[in-house]
């Protein structure tokens, strides 16, 4: 039996929801530990556990990895996918940050006291910058990048589905993308991961937020 992966975080999806995504498609088993007082958060940094002194942090085949982009690239390595060779990886890479861009300001809006101009900022942005290199994209193929499954696949629905979340209806013009939801969801891993109790976070609510704010004392986190 392999040595099992744990993920310390807070209850809530944040920086490490799109981490949970790749070891659920991947076929990964993981434990989490959740990251509820100050003090637990303290034993991290003495035991010199946080790089950087943030979260989200992986126990994986022996490492304490951190910093979320990394844990993402060694995941997506380690069950192939990354793309099959340097010019895929950089298609990935690409389409990946991209994503990863528009998710991070999705995440912010719990902690931000009036969200609205934030959301009608991320609809314009969505619609006008992002969504369209995606849907081009899928003119045709059923993947992003060299016809096979890859992280940035896994992100595309990730990140169209917390679009959806705050923006209903935002891939009415985006026929492709929402063709392409359709399909990733009859993944098995996937439809495992959407189903009933499967270890995806909901949406943030004021318990997540208050519970980051006491932890870290409090830095804006995600």
């Amino acid at each position: 039996m392999g040595e099992k992966v744990v993920l310390t975080y807070f209850n809530g999806r944040g920086r490490m929801e799109s981490i949970r995504w790749l070891l659920a498609v991947a076929g990964v088993e993981f434990e989490e530990v959740l990251l509820t007082t100050r003090e637990q958060y303290e034993k991290l940094l003495t035991d010199g556990d946080l790089m950087f002194q943030q979260v989200p942090l992986v126990e994986i085949d022996s490492m304490k990895l951190v910093q979320t982009k990394a844990i993402m690239n060694y995941i997506a390595e380690k069950y192939n996918l990354n793309g099959k060779d340097l010019k895929n990886r950089a298609m990935i890479n690409m389409y990946t940050e991209g994503l990863m861009d528009l998710m991070e300001m999705i995440m912010v809006l719990p902690f931000i006291p009036d969200p609205k101009p934030k959301v009608d900022n991320i609809q314009t942005k969505a619609k006008e910058r992002f969504l369209p290199v995606f849907e081009k994209a899928l003119c045709g193929p059923i993947y992003l990048v060299g016809g096979e499954l890859s992280r940035a696949d896994v992100h595309l629905l990730e990140c169209s589905l917390m679009l959806e979340e705050k923006l209903p209806g935002i891939l009415s013009e985006f026929p492709n993308i929402k063709s392409f939801q359709g399909r990733m969801t009859q993944n098995l891993a996937i439809k495992k991961f959407l189903g009933p109790g499967s270890k995806r976070k909901p949406q943030p609510d004021d318990v997540y937020v208050k519970q980051v704010k006491e932890v870290l004392q409090f830095q804006l986190a995600l």
